[in-house]
């Protein structure tokens, strides 16, 4: 994206807020004002630990869960708090990949029937959507002939393939991508991302790619977004937020990502942080990584870092009040 050029998506100051169990605990404040851009044709990476927002921003961006504040604007346009009715058109451009290809499968649906919903509901006729599901199940490589089978019928792998011809039936910009592929195995999980990469080139999609996976994400994302407890605590082009990490929770992730060079394994740091994630609905004061950092100081206990451009010359955006030096 060019300095001039509007982004496809622009995420402002967005939080999700949900109420207490039985109105009796505390709300939780899943995503906390969380800010980003994903440019046509691009692959955003979001990545961070379970629980800590990424897939209830993933569900926000394409409007199953409507954002408590802030402004969700696609192709110009703030769409955070639009009707179901005016939804609707919106869901040609917007689609999601969910984690779990069988559970997000209707078993008493043919294939032909999940992957021609999205068209069925956007008025096209029973006809026309099932030609275009057939050709989409040869478009993701799947055989054309199995389309009145039935999801228990296939593979994982296969399944997720379903899953991802069901997001391009009505033409998408963008696709949030969920854990696409956590759930598969490793030589599976390869094929299916070759398989976004190749409809990514030919479709000009862009994606929001949500993982906790950092290879995967290296492999597949121009730019990454680092998640803790419902803030991004750093965002920045891949390459240089994976050899220069800024920010102390982004150091910690990648020193746990395994080597292929056992003798480079061997010799690096390995950061381990202390204890668990605090919970959301009750977060630290400050800095809400600040009770596992190691450079944690008094200021980080009382005031919270703004997302800011901490390293000069870089288009990298970093939430620490001591960000490490390139």
């Amino acid at each position: 994206m060019t300095a001039t050029a509007e982004p496809l998506l622009s995420v402002r100051d967005v939080t999700m807020t949900f109420p207490g169990k039985r109105g009796r605990a505390a709300p939780v404040r899943a995503v906390d004002g969380i800010s980003f851009e994903v440019a046509a044709g691009e692959t955003l990476g979001l990545v961070g630990e379970s629980g800590c927002g990424k897939s209830t921003t993933g569900r926000m961006i394409v409007r199953l869960l409507e954002p408590t504040a802030g402004s969700i604007t696609y192709d110009g346009r703030d769409i955070s708090h639009l009707r179901q009715r005016e939804l609707k058109p919106l869901r040609r451009d917007l689609q999601m990949v969910f984690q779990d290809p069988h559970s997000s499968l209707n078993p008493r649906q043919t294939v032909a029937r999940i992957i021609a919903d999205p068209l069925l509901v956007q008025g096209h006729s029973a006809a026309e959507a099932r030609k275009r599901a057939a050709e989409l199940m040869a478009l993701v490589g799947l055989i054309p002939e199995h389309i009145d089978r039935y999801p228990h019928e296939f593979s994982g792998g296969q399944a997720q393939r379903i899953g991802i011809a069901r997001s391009l039936a009505t033409g998408p910009r963008l696709i949030v991508a969920d854990e696409p592929v956590s759930a598969l195995d490793v030589s599976v999980q390869a094929q299916i991302v070759n398989l976004m990469e190749r409809l990514q080139r030919e479709l000009g999609l862009a994606y929001l790619f949500i993982a906790h996976d950092l290879s995967v994400v290296k492999r597949v994302c121009d730019r990454v977004a680092v998640m803790y407890l419902g803030r991004i605590v750093e965002v920045g082009d891949k390459e240089r937020v994976y050899t220069a990490p800024a920010h102390p929770y982004t150091r910690a992730l990648l020193s746990a990502v395994p080597l292929p060079d056992p003798a480079a394994e061997r010799q690096r740091e390995r950061i381990t942080l202390l204890g668990d994630p605090p919970s959301p609905a009750a977060p630290p004061p400050g800095c809400t990584f600040h009770p596992r950092c190691p450079k944690a100081r008094e200021i980080c206990r009382s005031e919270a870092p703004r997302l800011r451009i901490a390293v000069p010359g870089e288009a990298r955006q970093v939430a620490c009040h001591f960000p490490e030096e390139p």
